[in-house]
């Protein structure tokens, strides 16, 4: 399909999807190429030319560029499809606990509201912000991709637009709390004395502020400049808006993370420190100094390569070992918490208590009567 000009002569070739590939809007005359899909494994290239009636045929067929033997096609296809909706299934699962582990995390530190302070409001925004990543992939997937009849390539509504944005600052806002654990453990370990509340507005200025920022430039940008399709092609040079703040914060965070680890070693063998402070200075970093290093240093590595290269790898620890954070975050912060483990274990002892002492009140009574 071709584009005319209001003076009726050829602009140029529209965007096409051909089932397989995504070919982009393109001038008479321009040659582009494609490659196969990346789990196939072959680097042969496809080309089209833009030609004045439109796109030109393919200067070789998918099944002999991307398929060795013929006779294989299908079970290639059938091996990608498989391996998808494996990672699909794991991902929907990962998400689903770590959703119904954070809730309940929250509900807990609610109720025990004594638990309150500083450094929990903090575990709560970082909740909050895995709660919404989990929801924002349920809802992309629902809006993406629940038709499979629809073309992905060439769709380009006002919803999907919308859960892609939303996803993309879901997905930032986690990395900025993530971001705020380390700084606020910075704090608490090199001021003794600090306004915590102040503080605390800055970590929200931070943690939700600057997603919000970064999300807003992107969609006016590619609103402007790449209004092509869901806002999902990973390929266009508009990703690095929103890829360079989430390497910066997880560079700041494991820069962090090596200053801190030396600051624990440094005040656990100063021979001023009492047994309490050493115990107080573990027990507050081992939860975030296992959380820096988990989350988000795969991110650098990946982001040194292009979006095809590792893809199994990159959809390993991207989908499948990240749809599990939420979970390990809610077990670190909340139910391994010795806190909350007191505080329910103390709920429990109370109970036993009134019931023992409803249990000898009827006893009485009924020997009264």
């Amino acid at each position: 399909m071709s584009l005319l000009n209001i003076n009726g002569t050829n602009a140029g070739c529209l965007v096409e999807w051909d089932g397989v590939n995504c070919w982009p809007a393109v001038s008479v005359g321009e040659r582009v190429s494609v490659s196969c899909p990346p789990l196939l494994k072959s680097h042969e290239l496809i080309s089209r030319t833009c030609t004045s009636k439109g796109w030109s045929n393919m200067s070789v067929p998918y099944y002999i560029a991307c398929f060795q033997d013929n006779s294989t096609e299908e079970e290639e296809i059938g091996h990608i499809s498989e391996y998808f909706a494996r990672v699909k299934l794991i991902y929907t699962v990962g998400y689903g606990m770590s959703l119904s582990s954070l809730c309940i995390a929250v509900f807990i530190f609610c109720i025990f509201r004594k638990l309150l302070c500083t450094r929990i409001y903090i575990h709560l925004n970082l909740f909050s912000t895995f709660i919404l990543r989990a929801l924002a992939v349920f809802v992309k997937d629902a809006v993406l991709f629940a038709d499979e009849t629809v073309n992905h390539c060439t769709v380009s509504t006002v919803l999907c637009k919308a859960s892609v944005t939303f996803f993309q600052y879901c997905v930032l806002s986690n990395f900025y709390w993530l971001l705020v654990e380390g700084l606020y453990l910075q704090t608490l370990l090199t001021f003794t004395f600090a306004h915590k509340r102040t503080f605390f507005w800055c970590y929200t200025l931070v943690g939700w502020g600057t997603p919000s920022v970064t999300v807003t430039i992107w969609t006016f940008l590619k609103y402007s400049y790449d209004d092509y399709g869901c806002w999902d092609d990973l390929d266009s040079g508009f990703w690095w808006i929103i890829k360079i703040p989430i390497l910066l914060s997880v560079l700041v965070n494991f820069l962090m993370f090596i200053n801190i680890s030396r600051i624990i070693i440094v005040k656990t063998k100063t021979p001023d420190s009492n047994g309490g402070d050493k115990r107080f200075y573990r027990r507050l970093a081992k939860s975030t100094l296992l959380l820096i290093p988990l989350f988000g240093v795969h991110y650098i590595v990946f982001a040194l390569f292009p979006e095809h290269v590792g893809l199994e790898a990159r959809l390993f620890f991207e989908l499948v070992l990240g749809s599990f954070q939420g979970f390990i975050v809610a077990l670190l912060y909340c139910f391994l918490n010795s806190e909350v483990q007191n505080e329910i274990r103390k709920e429990i002892e109370k109970y036993k208590s009134r019931t023992d002492i409803n249990t000898f009140h009827m006893a009485t009574q009924d020997f009264i009567a």
